[in-house]
């Protein structure tokens, strides 16, 4: 235990020895840990004299100033505005020692070498110490504070700071962790210990093995790795279709999911070659991990919200850079280059060329510009940028994730990003003053971007928009209650049929919804074809004794709307009584077949982001919307809509496709069956919501059908979103000369005039494909 702390002693501390620096002992092998680890902190390399270091080294020594200049040791706290009750203070106040302690040591700095800084660093690691963080204390508040948040940055400010603290103030340090983390944590892979949550344990457990040397501590931290790496298939971690989960129920691949990318690549550059290398063949799974479930989320850098959970609340603070689906994106981009440096030489050629071409369809928000990046994330992803592989360009295609309700649709210029809810996936979380509105976002939610429509979802949108008119949603006007439905994933809907099916190109996807804290009940089907999304609503009914809307669209603006209506140009507020089609300049457009009403708000809202995150900044925020929405009027029963977006279309492309009455033929739209034949492709897509006939397919059970034909080819794909794994008896009333090719779940029971398959689907909502050429 510390002394007590006095005015003098803490101006006074003696440093136990200089700033460290030179290569460690070869023979000691957690002096080359320590030395590794401090490289993965600090970078290599690097000229600090040299931008973009110069700025970032510069703006470390200027915070850890002002951290220096405000620290005021007290009975409850360090700081004044970060007590220790709650916890997040004695994290916070551990964060800020750790970049008073990267000011030390860096050169750059202005604060470099400076005695009385490292000083002061220590003194307050006493402080804390002696005051909450110490074997004494009875955990309190969120767990997260005592076993993640305060470690994490303990344990690097030691590393950095490792001759300057001494044995002794290290063996208490080590003992504070020992007690808050104790090796039974990682004994069962249960509870709080699962997922990103289990990565970094491990991280914590591990270093604090190198710091104490004590070789039992990185075995038992390199062993619990292993339940992370394979997939699972239920609860947190990540799923064979590329889907991550987190607190059971949250698709959370940009928040957590980066935390367990970045943890593991962390990891295992720390402990390469060692004698305690990952060694279990599940490291390979991460790499595979890196194309199946991150690529596809990741939007010319960006990564899209509908995998972030309550992070979407976490915008502008008083303490800290911004933080919206870029700085995300960016983050995981980081962790790609970081795990790219131990990967295959394909995966690693790979990777950078997709880095390149990010960063290159960015050129808004530089990727080494982003204020979030030390110095040695900037020089590894300056390595890279710098590299020899060419931008990779973004891909186009389908990827359904049925384990998270998640879609993401790209086609040449746009990408459109899908959120669902069922009794597996809950509606929204909330949790620890975030995201206490975000009610609606699994209602269907979709975001998309056009040409330059990369900033959309950020700069101020989540602390600005209409809660309550997400893009893309139905929804019910019913007040709702901040946190409405509990905390943490708890609100979910008794909604089973969920889900879709894609052929890697196209895709059909369907939604039994059921509103949150409302009566609301409706079937919802989008078809993801080449130049639009076919949307079908019906079946929509509620009795609640209020509107019911289906929101076509929520644009935040930079300047006022340039709409145009069936050719018309229009401004300000307005109600359509039957429009055909929508146009909006510098975004794309909307096609009502047949016409319906649409209502048009023009507003400005203002909000901050205190509103939505109790950590958020009060600063007020007001930003420009368009919001387009059809009225299914108040109380529904059985109501319906059509309509299209086509993300990124130009004016003239939006009004041919509504004069093109051939090119989409609506074959149903009930709550039994939402289905659309296309004629460009030659596409025919169904939600059966019940056992049923459409056209010339029959289905014996609730199902997902996707029909594509090339020529005489045709390809269909089945899946069963109730997930039930009944088999499926498929009927297609259309001569079959032969079976080209199947999967091994489908059974070919007949050709000739009729073909008719039986799928086992199984229980992933997994695609079944048989391709067959017609007579």
């Amino acid at each position: 235990m510390p002394p007590p702390w006095t005015r003098r002693a803490f101006l006074a501390t003696a440093l136990a020895a200089p700033l460290t620096g030179g290569p460690p002992a070869p023979d000691d092998p957690f002096a080359v840990l320590r030395h590794r680890w401090r490289d993965l902190l600090l970078g290599t390399g690097l000229d600090p004299a040299a931008e973009p270091y110069r700025a970032v080294l510069r703006r470390t020594g200027e915070t850890a100033r002002a951290h220096r200049a405000r620290m005021r040791p007290g009975p409850g706290s360090l700081w004044p505005d970060a007590p220790f009750d709650p916890p997040a203070g004695i994290t916070l106040s551990h964060a800020r020692l750790h970049v008073m302690a990267r000011a030390y040591v860096q050169p750059g700095t202005g604060l470099t070498g400076d005695a009385a800084l490292a000083a002061d660093v220590l003194a307050g690691l006493d402080h804390v110490h002696r005051t909450v963080y110490h074997p004494g204390t009875q955990r309190y508040g969120n767990w997260w504070e005592w076993q993640i948040g305060t470690p994490r940055p303990l344990l690097d400010t030691l590393t950095l700071l490792y001759a300057e603290a001494g044995p002794a103030r290290r063996a208490y340090a080590l003992a504070a962790v020992d007690h808050f983390v104790p090796d039974a944590l990682l004994g069962d892979y249960s509870g709080t210990s699962t997922g990103a949550n289990r990565v970094d344990l491990c991280r914590v457990v591990a270093l604090r093995g190198v710091l104490g040397e004590a070789p039992a501590k990185l075995v038992l931290a390199r062993d619990a790795l292993s339940p992370v790496l394979v997939h699972v298939d239920h609860g947190d971690g990540l799923y064979a279709d590329g889907s991550f989960l987190q607190h059971t129920a949250v698709p959370y691949t940009g928040t957590y999911g980066w935390v367990l990318l970045d943890g593991l690549a962390r990891l295992l550059a720390l402990l390469r070659g060692s004698a305690w290398d990952v060694a279990d063949p599940g490291r390979r799974f991460v790499h595979d991990a890196v194309d199946r479930a991150f690529v596809p989320l990741i939007h010319h850098g960006l990564v899209a919200d509908t995998v972030s959970g309550r992070a979407v609340s976490r915008g502008l603070t008083d303490d800290g850079p911004p933080q919206s689906d870029r700085q995300r994106g960016h983050a995981l981009v980081a962790a790609v280059a970081l795990l790219a440096e131990g990967a295959p030489a394909a995966a690693r050629a790979r990777w950078h060329g997709l880095i390149k071409g990010w960063a290159a369809r960015d050129p808004a928000a530089p990727l080494l510009a982003d204020p979030q990046f030390d110095t040695a994330d900037l020089a590894r992803l300056a390595v890279v940028l710098a590299g020899p592989e060419p931008a990779a360009p973004e891909p186009a295609g389908h990827r359904l994730f049925p384990a998270m309700d998640r879609a993401v649709h790209r086609r040449p210029g746009w990408t459109a990003a899908l959120a669902m809810a069922s009794d597996r996936v809950a509606h929204y979380e909330n949790g620890n003053g975030e995201n206490p509105r975000g009610w609606h976002s699994g209602a269907g939610m979709l975001l998309w971007w056009g040409p330059g429509g990369e900033d959309q979802y950020g700069d101020g949108f989540w602390a600005t928009v209409d809660p309550y008119r997400l893009p893309g949603i139905t929804v019910s006007a019913k007040r709702l209650a901040d946190n409405e439905g509990g905390a943490w994933g708890a609100p979910r809907p008794d909604a089973r049929w969920v889900g879709g099916v894609t052929d890697g190109t196209y895709a059909l996807l369907g939604q039994h919804l059921k509103g949150l804290g409302s009566t609301l009940e409706a079937r919802r089907t989008w078809v993801c074809a080449d130049d639009a999304v076919v949307c079908l609503t019906a079946g929509v009914t509620a009795h609640d004794g209020t509107p019911v809307e289906t929101v076509l669209d929520n644009r935040r603006l930079t300047g006022p709307p340039r709409l145009t209506v069936d050719g018309v140009r229009r401004a300000g507020d307005a109600f359509l009584p039957r429009a055909h089609w929508l146009h909006l300049e510098g975004h794309g457009g909307w096609v009502l077949p047949g016409g319906a009403p649409v209502r048009v708000l023009d507003e400005h809202r203002t909000g901050t982001w205190r509103d939505v995150n109790t950590g958020g900044s009060t600063r007020p925020l007001t930003r420009r919307y368009l919001t387009l929405w059809h009225p299914h009027g108040t109380d529904p029963e059985g109501a319906a809509l059509v309509h299209l977006l086509m993300p990124g279309a130009s004016r003239a492309a939006v009004a041919a496709r509504a004069a093109d009455h051939g090119r989409l033929t609506v074959l149903a739209n009930t709550a039994d069956l939402q289905a659309v034949r296309l004629a460009t492709p030659a596409l025919t897509a169904a939600s059966f919501w019940r056992p049923g006939t459409v056209g010339t397919l029959t289905v014996t059970g609730p199902a997902a059908v996707l029909l594509h034909r090339q020529g005489r080819r045709a390809t269909l794909h089945l899946a069963e979103p109730p997930r039930t794994g009944a088999p499926v008896d498929l009927a297609w009333a259309r001569p079959v000369r032969r079976v080209v090719s199947h999967d091994p779940s489908v059974q070919v029971r007949a050709t000739g005039p009729v073909l008719r398959l039986r799928i086992r689907p199984g229980t992933r909502c997994r695609p079944h494909r048989c391709e067959v050429e017609t007579g």
